[in-house]
C-alpha cells in the first residue's frame, strides 16, 4: 500500500505528542482509528516505529529516522504546492522581458526595483533589441513581454497597449545658437541638418517628423540616419547635426547635447512606448504590467 501524506502527518503528531490520546485529540479524531493507522504504517514499513508503554509511546531508532525524513518530505510537498500556487498567480518563476535601448535607462530600473519588492520570487531575464526584433521574439515565444517604440512593427496577432507617451524635443549641440532658447518653433530648424532614426528602427516617428516639418512649411534636411540611440546622440554631440528626440533623454545627460522644448503643433508630437505580449498572457506578465502601469502613468 502507498503511504499517504495524511498517514505521515498522523505519525508525526503521535511522535510529537508521545501519546495516542493527545495526538488523536489534536488531529480531531478518535484514538482507535489513529492506533490502527499507525499499525498499518508499521506493517507497511516492516518495523516497529513506537515502543508502547503505560505512560505513552516513544520512537524507536527506526521511528526516529522516519520522523526526520517524513518531516522533510511533508515540508517539501508543502513548498512544492505553494510554489505552484505562486507561479500560477504570477508571483514566482521566470519572465523573459525584451526592450529597446532607452528603456533600460528611463523605465527599467524602476520596474526591476518594484518587481523585486512586490514579486521577490519572480526572476526577470532581460534582452535588448530593436523594436522589430523584440516584437518578433514575443511572437515566436522566446520572450514573454516586450516594450517597443514603434507599434507599426508588431505582428497583428500580438496584443499591444500604450505604456508611456513622451514629448519630442529638439536635441541640439550645446554650443548651437538655438541651445539657449526656452522653446523653439519647428521652423527654427528649417536650415539645420538633421539626424533621424532609420526607417527600419522607428518608421512611425520618422514619418511623423517629416509630416510636421512639411506642415511647418519646409522639407527636413536629413543629413544622417542611425538605427540606435547611441548613433543619434553621437551625431548631435559631434556638432554635425540636430535631431528630434524623446524627452526621456532628459534623464540621461550627455555632454555636448542640450534639449529644448518645441512650441505649437510640433510641441504635441509624441513618441509612444508600447508593451506587447501574446494573447492570453500568464499571470506573471499581467502582474509585471500592473507594476509598469504604476510607474509610467501610461494607458
Amino acid at each position: 500500500m502507498d503511504v499517504s501524506s495524511r498517514l505521515l502527518e498522523q505519525f508525526l503528531v503521535v511522535a510529537e505528542e508521545r501519546h495516542f490520546g493527545r495526538a488523536a485529540e489534536r488531529l480531531s479524531m478518535r484514538q482507535p482509528p489513529l492506533s490502527q493507522a499507525i499499525q498499518r504504517l508499521e506493517r507497511r514499513v516492516g518495523v516497529r516505529l513506537f515502543d508502547r508503554g503505560p505512560g505513552g509511546v516513544r520512537l524507536t531508532p527506526a521511528g526516529e529516522v522516519l520522523a526526520a525524513d517524513a518531516a522533510r518530505l511533508l515540508a517539501a510537498e508543502t513548498a512544492a504546492l505553494d510554489r505552484a500556487r505562486r507561479v500560477g498567480h504570477g508571483l514566482e518563476g521566470d519572465l523573459r522581458l525584451g526592450y529597446v535601448s532607452l528603456l533600460s535607462l528611463h523605465y527599467l530600473p524602476g520596474l526591476l526595483s518594484a518587481a523585486a519588492r512586490e514579486l521577490p520570487g519572480l526572476r526577470i531575464r532581460l534582452h535588448q533589441d530593436s523594436s522589430a526584433g523584440v516584437a518578433e521574439m514575443v511572437r515566436a515565444g522566446s520572450l514573454d513581454l516586450g516594450f517597443v517604440r514603434d507599434p507599426s512593427v508588431v505582428p497583428a496577432e500580438l496584443v499591444t497597449g500604450v505604456f508611456a507617451r513622451e514629448r519630442v524635443m529638439a536635441a541640439l549641440p550645446s554650443g548651437h545658437p538655438l541651445a539657449t532658447a526656452d522653446a523653439l518653433d519647428l521652423a527654427d530648424l528649417r536650415d539645420e541638418p538633421l539626424v533621424l532614426p532609420t526607417e527600419s528602427a522607428l518608421p512611425t516617428l520618422r514619418a511623423q517628423i517629416h509630416l510636421v516639418c512639411e506642415a511647418a512649411g519646409f522639407t527636413p534636411d536629413v543629413r544622417a540616419s542611425a538605427d540606435d540611440l547611441t548613433g543619434l546622440l553621437s551625431y548631435v554631440a559631434s556638432g554635425l547635426c540636430v535631431s528630434l528626440l524623446t524627452e526621456a533623454l532628459l534623464d540621461l545627460p550627455v555632454p555636448g547635447i542640450t534639449y529644448v522644448p518645441l512650441r505649437g503643433a510640433a510641441g504635441r508630437l509624441e513618441s509612444t512606448v508600447t508593451y506587447v505580449h501574446r494573447p492570453d498572457p500568464d499571470r506573471a506578465v499581467r502582474r509585471v504590467l500592473q507594476l509598469a502601469a504604476g510607474l509610467s502613468g501610461g494607458g
